[in-house]
């Protein structure tokens, strides 16, 4: 298996992989299914805490894990959607298992893990290209939308604000 460096993220001083990143190494590893179920329903009585299980089969083996999200493991923007973040969690965690990867994945992080999340949500470099993912959902956006959009010029850090600009739009 082999770690493309684009899915680390360096936070001060301390790598993460993203979940893309895990994604990429369990399709290495034959990755034939993830599964999700969500386990407890954030409310009131429970401190607003969604907790989901996530189980990732390949061709030899199954694994399983959980991941939680609360308002208190979370910033503000992502508060108002614990259920996926509590997913994306689980499926890290699961996925990490499965790959054997001991670094953390990036959206494991809580609030409290001692590690200041940056403004953006990663430090990417400016010169850095979109990724695929980007493009292709700024052509849909773009079409969706007739936004005319110069892709030549588009730089991951570019892509991510044209994204959430183009998101913005659609809802008006």
């Amino acid at each position: 298996m082999t770690i493309n460096e684009k899915f680390i993220i360096n936070l001060q001083g301390k790598n993460f992989i993203t979940y893309e990143g895990l994604l990429d190494l369990a399709h290495q590893k034959n990755l034939i299914s993830i599964e999700v179920e969500l386990i407890q329903i954030p409310n009131k009585e429970n401190s607003m805490t969604a907790i989901c299980k996530a189980t990732a089969t390949t061709d030899k083996e199954t694994f399983t894990d959980i991941g939680d999200a609360s308002p208190q493991s979370v910033n503000a923007t992502i508060a108002p959607h614990l259920i996926r973040m509590a997913s994306t969690r689980a499926k890290a965690r699961v996925l990490r298992d499965l790959t054997n990867m001991g670094m953390t994945a990036i959206e494991e992080l809580s609030l409290d893990d001692g590690v200041n999340e940056p403004e953006e949500p990663y430090q990417i470099s400016q010169q850095e290209p979109p990724t695929k993912r980007q493009v292709d959902t700024i052509k849909k956006l773009a079409d969706d939308l007739n936004y005319p959009v110069n892709y030549d010029a588009l730089t991951k850090k570019s892509a991510a604000s044209l994204i959430s600009k183009m998101l913005d739009e659609k809802k008006k």
